[in-house]
């Protein structure tokens, strides 16, 4: 579970970066490319809807839902490039964040019990670091910023490692809290 998430993480992080985040200069698309890439990709998630019909149980609603992500990431790279401004990039990038949580939380519905809440914590603290970094960028990089961020991030990362100690009882799981506490300097 960890290095998928890690890897979904990874790779957002990569994508708002591929939107032209970082970039001031950047050319804009017309409205007639953005319209082809519309069409190209409502044409994909059809073709991708229609390939997950053939699973069944999780496995479908998994493909449904990285099949939307996918749409969602092209449609909202090509419609931030079309409008060529910052804060079009960063809508982008918090739509594309949403539609990657909300893959990563399908696939949790594959377990249930501590592994299902672990993988759901997991999800959502890859969420809320993708939101800490955007929101990094949109109040310009600042230093007061950056630590709200890592502040951000450290508290996800904790509450994911308490989520882990809940497998424990007794003395077991007060040391797992302990060590996480410490690990991740929260009192």
């Amino acid at each position: 579970m960890r290095n998928a998430h890690s890897a979904l993480y990874s790779a957002v992080l990569a994508g708002i970066l591929a939107i032209g985040i970082g970039s001031a200069a950047q050319a804009a698309m017309s409205e007639a490319q953005y319209d082809a890439a519309v069409k190209a990709a409502d044409a994909r998630l059809k073709t991708d809807k229609e390939r997950c019909s053939t699973m069944s149980g999780n496995a479908e609603d998994v493909c449904k839902a990285q099949a939307e992500a996918e749409h969602t990431r092209v449609t909202e790279q090509a419609k931030a490039e079309m409008k060529g401004t910052s804060k079009a990039r960063l809508e982008a990038a918090e739509e594309v964040a949403e539609a990657n949580y909300k893959v990563a939380k399908e696939r949790c519905d594959d377990f249930s019990g501590d592994p299902k809440d672990i993988c759901l914590k997991e999800a959502k603290a890859t969420y809320e670091k993708q939101k800490a970094d955007i929101t990094v960028l949109e109040k310009g990089n600042t230093a007061d910023a950056r630590k709200d961020a890592r502040e951000t991030k450290r508290d996800a990362d904790f509450e994911v490692a308490k989520a882990k100690c809940d497998q424990f009882s007794g003395d077991v799981k007060d040391k797992c809290v302990k060590d996480a506490k410490a690990t991740y300097k929260v009192e």
